[in-house]
């Protein structure tokens, strides 16, 4: 409530999406068509796409890398994750794992340059987060990003959701 209140006094722009405020504060321009104060932006919206479905969001010099949600759908219920050692050095399109779902398995490849400095080890236990939650909790590595210059060659949200209608 505290928070609602400020942004009330930050903001006359406010009044109008302040009912879509959920959780986090967070608002964003897409979809209220004004350009806004957020606390945090939606997290498709900093992710960067593979044309093999592979994401990457990148926090300073470190990647975390997972699955789109319709790479998750496509391959239906995962159970097993294999997934590279920490050190493990890659290079963009390089393999790195591999996703066993009830009906197919899928390789994992890198989008970036880079070395990797963790593993999610909670999908050893519980790999249905890779479809539960492909863009949070079920994030496959984290990478050291080497070329930052990499990641223009990589699809934004919108240059994504075009290529994957144009697969339909």
């Amino acid at each position: 409530m505290a928070m609602c209140a400020a942004l009330r006094r930050f903001s006359s722009n406010f009044p109008a999406v302040l009912p879509l405020l959920s959780g986090p504060a967070r608002v964003s321009a897409r979809h209220t068509g004004w350009r806004a104060f957020s606390a945090s932006s939606r997290l498709e919206e900093a992710l960067r796409f593979t044309d093999k479905h592979e994401w990457v969001r990148v926090e300073g010099s470190i990647g975390t890398v997972g699955i789109s949600s319709f790479a998750q759908e496509a391959l239906g219920d995962v159970v097993y994750c294999g997934l590279p050692e920490v050190g493990t050095k890659l290079q963009p399109m390089e393999e790195f794992g591999a996703l066993e779902s009830v009906k197919a398995a899928s390789e994992l490849y890198s989008p970036l340059t880079g070395e990797v400095t963790e593993v999610n080890t909670e999908l050893t236990e519980n790999p249905g987060l890779v479809n539960s939650s492909c863009y949070e909790r079920g994030w496959l590595i984290k990478m050291t990003i080497e070329n930052p210059g990499e990641l223009e060659a990589l699809m934004d949200e919108a240059a994504y959701e075009k290529y994957v209608k144009s697969l339909e």
